[in-house]
């Protein structure tokens, strides 16, 4: 199906299903004291999204550099992204975009786009012979108060610069646009903070490409009252990816996002629980000399997740080698390691979760990237239709380093072949259907390719608690 076609049939939905999600009222904007989550299970009510716009063209240009896990198309991503939201909204959830809520912040409490100014003026540089030079920041300061919110939103997210050269004539100016690592990762919206039970942790992001974008993430759920449990500090790093609510409990994951001096600072923020389980970042059994590989399971929620109380989905191989350690509060309230490592299944074994296990096939193909709406209703990716890219991609690593990651390719190509004439794929399996689990399917193979899906492309704002 075409962009095209694709679009006329979204069009031809909303008529039988109800108006498109950017025509939904969005609802009072008040968060004072109400961004919380204490389970993943807990009914959402409001997400936080962003659209991905021209900074994904740039992303595109060099996949690697971005973190992309592959090329991917432009039109179909928006359109699934779209699709999404639509699916959202379907379910009764508040669903506000990144860029409107920038505006209607400032229409609620002005003062916001003050301070955007200021920083796009820091933003955009000039170079060039000094007179143009001059000439062009006077001129940009002046513009400023003239530029709308789309203008300046553009100038957070591209960071551009202009090189000015003179050229002979009449306004002969050859002016020459630079863009300082636009953020072509920011519509993977979880990872730049997490919700706890007493409020957002907002983050540090591990990767130079990604630092600018909890910039703009934690100064607007900030304007917006969002309620702040801590901010990670350097050298601390956290992303959002790794962290999860589990009711009673909470898991942090840790390792090539997240690193040691991150969980020690989150470990010290008033979170709202009594018990933190920190997992380790495992590295796949069939990889060699036992050293994870971060694009196969880059944080916690690429290969684990909770689709209702009581219940997991993961990854088996994994569960078995990543190593927990259990911080508990004590006396004075300080979180306290108890000096029992285990791992990651054994310690859902004790919480007595009933686990759904995934090959390592469903993994790599998002299976446990879902979002969980309510308890036992969940957005969930197409796997089967993830498996011939994600095979495709790791075929290729395997040529060229068949050391690394031909044992790897070996193993999920079996299973592939299993998961064909057995149970398969998730989330269309008799295992989902019998724990009561309601799914709705998304076809969402291309802005995959980013490497992330439902549960990293939405910042949880409030969840309904007890």
């Amino acid at each position: 199906m075409t962009p095209k076609e694709n679009i006329e049939n979204l069009r031809l939905r909303q008529k039988l299903t109800g108006p498109a999600p950017e025509d939904l009222a969005p609802g009072p904007l008040n968060y004072e004291g109400r961004t919380h989550a204490r389970a993943e299970w807990e009914p959402l009510e409001e997400v936080l999204i962003h659209r991905p716009g021209i900074e994904m063209f740039f992303g595109l240009m060099e996949p690697y550099s971005f973190l992309y896990e592959r090329v991917f198309s432009i039109d179909n991503a928006v359109f699934e992204h779209t699709e999404l939201e639509h699916a959202l909204a379907e379910a009764g959830v508040t669903v506000r975009r990144l860029k409107r809520l920038a505006v209607e912040l400032e229409a609620r409490r002005p003062g916001l786009v003050e301070r955007v100014r200021e920083v796009a003026e820091k933003t955009v540089r000039y170079s060039g012979p000094k007179e143009m030079v001059d000439r062009s920041r006077a001129a940009l300061r002046q513009n400023l108060a003239s530029f709308d919110a789309e203008t300046l939103f553009n100038i957070l997210l591209l960071r551009p610069s202009v090189r000015l050269e003179r050229r002979p004539g009449a306004r002969g100016v050859l002016p020459t646009v630079e863009l300082d690592c636009p953020l072509a990762n920011l519509y993977f919206m979880r990872d730049q903070q997490a919700l706890s039970a007493e409020g957002f942790i907002l983050g540090r992001m591990s990767k130079p490409q990604r630092q600018d974008e909890p910039y703009v993430t934690g100064a607007l759920l900030k304007r917006a009252g969002a309620r702040i449990a801590g901010e990670v500090r350097t050298p601390g790093t956290f992303e959002g990816g790794d962290f999860m609510p589990m009711g009673e409990f909470a898991l942090l994951g840790t390792g090539d996002r997240t690193n040691p001096s991150g969980v020690r600072q989150i470990l010290a923020m008033p979170l709202g629980f009594d018990e933190v389980g920190v997992v380790h970042q495992p590295a796949h059994p069939a990889l060699p000399d036992d050293s994870p590989d971060p694009m196969i399971d880059m944080h916690l929620d690429t290969y684990f997740n909770v689709p209702g109380e009581r219940l997991a989905v993961g990854c088996e191989a994994l569960l078995r080698v990543a190593r927990v350690e259990v911080f508990r509060r004590k006396a004075g309230g300080r979180l306290v390691r108890d000096p029992k490592t285990r791992t990651l299944r054994d310690f859902l074994s004790e919480k007595k979760f009933d686990v759904i296990p995934l090959s390592s096939l469903e993994q790599m193909c998002y299976a446990t990237n879902f979002l969980c709406i309510r308890d036992r209703k969940i957005i969930a990716v197409e796997v089967e239709k993830e498996v011939d890219r994600v095979l495709g991609g790791l075929a290729s690593s395997a040529r060229k380093d068949p050391h690394r990651y031909g044992k790897l390719l070996s193993l999920v190509r079996k299973e592939q072949e299993e998961l064909r004439a057995g149970r398969g794929y998730f989330p269309h399996t008799s295992t989902v259907r019998d724990r009561g689990v309601e799914v709705t399917p998304l076809s969402l193979q291309e802005i995959t390719g980013g490497y992330g899906g439902a549960h990293c492309m939405t910042c949880v704002i409030r969840r309904k608690g007890n």
